[in-house]
C-alpha cells in the first residue's frame, strides 16, 4: 500500500499529544501525584492489558526506581470472573485503558477502590466506565486514534504514569526533562531505522531485548511486530534471554536490543556481543553497539525518558516495515480497536 496510513499520521502526532498532556493535563497529573503522596502506599497495583499493560510495566520500573515502592500487575479476572476483592487498604491502584471500556479492567479497579486503594484511571476517555470507577482520572489528551495499533495512546499513557511518579517523588530533574520531552520526541521521529526494515522484511521470527524500563518497551515492540507485520516476535530481558531462549539464535536470526544510557547498558551490550558471536544479526540502539549494528537514537537527558524516545523511533520503523511486508498497519487481521474482555 502506498497511501499515508492512520498509523503514520498518529505516530507523527506524538510530540504534540505529549505536549497537550503536560499542559492541558497538568492539573489532573498533579492531583494524582498529590493523592499518592498523601496516601503513602506501601504497594501499587496496576490493571491493564495489551499496550496499556506495557505502559503499566514502564510505570512499575519508574515507580520502583524513583520511590522504592514496589509495583505488581494484578490479574483483572480475580475481580471480574472470580469475584475476589484483594486486600489493598494501604495500596495505590493504577488502571490504564485507552477506551476505558473493558469490563475486566473496570471490575478490578472498582474492586481495588472498594478495598481502600487510592484508585487512579489513566485513559483517553474521561467519560468511560473506568474513569467512573476511579478516585482520580488522568486524561491522556491523545485525541482520536483511528489505527487499531496503539501508538500515541501508548506514549501518552506512559508519559502520564511517569509524570505522576515525578510529581509524587518530587524529582525536579525528571520534571524538567519531561517538560522538554516533546522536542526530544520530534528528534526521535527523525531517526532512520531503514536498515532494520531491510533486515526484517523477509524473516519470520525475531527477539526484542531490553532491561529495566527498556524491557517494557521491548514487550510493546514485540506486540507491534505481531499485530502490524505478521511477524513472530518475543520480548525478553537481556538477562532472561540467556536462560534458554538464546539457544535458537544462530546464523541470521534477528535481534533488536533496546539500549539506553543507564546502569543496565553494559549488561545489554555484553548479551548482544554473545548473541552476535552465535551468528545472530543484532541491531542495538546505541552509538557504540559493540558487535552489533547501531541504530540512531534521540537521547532525552534522562534514563527514564530515553526509552520513550526509542519507542517513537520504533513506531516509525514498524509502520514502514508493515507496508514493506504488504500489510495494512491500520487494520490488523482479526483485531478491533476496542477489545472488551471479561
Amino acid at each position: 500500500m502506498t497511501q499515508t496510513t492512520h498509523m503514520k499520521r498518529e505516530v507523527a502526532e506524538i510530540p504534540k499529544a505529549v505536549e497537550r498532556l503536560l499542559t492541558d493535563g497538568r492539573g489532573a497529573l498533579d492531583a494524582a501525584a498529590k493523592a499518592l503522596k498523601s496516601a503513602d502506599p506501601n504497594v501499587i497495583v496496576t490493571v491493564a492489558r495489551g499496550s496499556s499493560d506495557h505502559a503499566a510495566t514502564y510505570f512499575k520500573y519508574a515507580c520502583e526506581l524513583a520511590t522504592g515502592v514496589p509495583v505488581a500487575s494484578v490479574g483483572p479476572s480475580v475481580a471480574s470472573i472470580y469475584r475476589v476483592d484483594l486486600k489493598l487498604d494501604r495500596a495505590g491502584a493504577i488502571g490504564i485503558s485507552q477506551s476505558g471500556k473493558s469490563p475486566d479492567i473496570v471490575a478490578m479497579l472498582s474492586s481495588a477502590r472498594r478495598s481502600g486503594a487510592t484508585a487512579i484511571a489513566i485513559t483517553n476517555s474521561v467519560d468511560s466506565p473506568l474513569a467512573k470507577a476511579a478516585n482520580h482520572v488522568v486524561d491522556i489528551c491523545a485525541g482520536a486514534e483511528h489505527s487499531v495499533a496503539a501508538t500515541k495512546t501508548f506514549v501518552t499513557s506512559t508519559v502520564a504514569g511517569l509524570a505522576i511518579v515525578a510529581g509524587w517523588s518530587g524529582d525536579e530533574r525528571l520534571i524538567r526533562v519531561l517538560d522538554a520531552l516533546p522536542e526530544a520526541l520530534d528528534n526521535a521521529l527523525a531517526c532512520d531505522w531503514s536498515a532494520l526494515v531491510e533486515a526484517t522484511a523477509d524473516v519470520s521470527s525475531l527477539y526484542v531485548l531490553g532491561r529495566g524500563p527498556g524491557a517494557a518497551i521491548a514487550s510493546e515492540a514485540a506486540l507491534k511486530f505481531k499485530e502490524t507485520s505478521g511477524l513472530h516476535a518475543e520480548a525478553y530481558s537481556t538477562a532472561e534471554v540467556l536462560h534458554g531462549p538464546a539457544a535458537i539464535v544462530e546464523r541470521g536470526f534477528p535481534v533488536l536490543a533496546l539500549s539506553v544510557a543507564d546502569k543496565a547498558r553494559p549488561s545489554i551490550l555484553e548479551t548482544c556481543s554473545r548473541l552476535a558471536q552465535q551468528g545472530g544479526t543484532v541491531f542495538v540502539t546505541d552509538p557504540e553497539p559493540g558487535a552489533g549494528t547501531a541504530l540512531p537514537v534521540a537521547r532525552t537527558g534522562h534514563p527514564l525518558t530515553d526509552p520513550i524516545a526509542l519507542v517513537v523511533s520504533f513506531y516509525g520503523f514498524i509502520e514502514a516495515l508493515a507496508r514493506r511486508r504488504g500489510f495494512n498497519p491500520d487494520e490488523p487481521p482479526h483485531l478491533r480497536k476496542v477489545t472488551a474482555t471479561l
